[in-house]
């Protein structure tokens, strides 16, 4: 297969279709619950949303050591799930009610969030395959394993920079907090408590 084919199939359809698959059924869900005029139920799928958002962050709770239990891995995997599902609920929470400008701060931000960490994911999982394809073609010529390190150092230090998207993703992570956070306590200050 063609790389330019294979790289389309195995990095950028999966990518546009992580982000269009949580927008479509976001709109499926919203024109159903229009469709039998139950939007009451989407005005509290926000803290189920919300609470599966925050539930992601536990994976990285671990990955800073903050907290010790739980694997890695399989904490990444429910991080990638909890946020994509909590999000499709904070859209769905959404919907086209355009009365609150703070609310859709906060879901533009959180677009982007989710769109900044799948970015990352791909990009991750691409470059660590790469080095790995890399390694292994060197591997088979004979090189030594000094020889290899020599000659995938740049790829090492590309890799090692594609790393720290982190260091975007987290101040994106961090406004969308903020933004939810406000909208939240505005809920609460503004909400008719009779």
């Amino acid at each position: 297969m063609p790389a330019p084919a294979r790289l389309l199939r195995h990095e950028v359809l999966p990518f546009l279709g992580s982000f269009v698959a949580l927008a479509l059924i976001a709109l499926a869900l919203d024109g159903v619950l229009h469709l039998f005029d139950l939007l009451w139920i989407g005005r509290w799928l926000g803290i189920p949303g919300t609470l599966m958002i925050l539930g992601s962050t536990v994976y990285s709770l671990r990955k800073r050591k903050l907290i010790q239990r739980g694997h890695p891995a399989k904490l990444l995997r429910w991080h990638e799930a909890l946020a994509w599902l909590g999000s499709l609920l904070v859209l769905v929470h959404a919907g086209v009610h355009f009365n609150a400008i703070l609310g859709w701060l906060a879901v533009w931000a959180m677009l982007i969030n989710v769109g900044s960490g799948l970015t990352g994911k791909f990009l991750l999982d691409r470059s660590r395959r790469r080095m790995e394809e890399a390694r292994q073609r060197l591997r088979e010529r004979g090189l030594s394993e000094a020889d290899l390190e020599d000659r995938l150092y740049w790829d090492s230090l590309t890799f090692d920079v594609v790393k720290k998207w982190r260091v975007v993703h987290f101040p994106i992570t961090l406004a969308f907090t903020v933004l939810a956070t406000a909208h939240i306590v505005a809920i609460f200050l503004f909400w008719g408590w009779k």
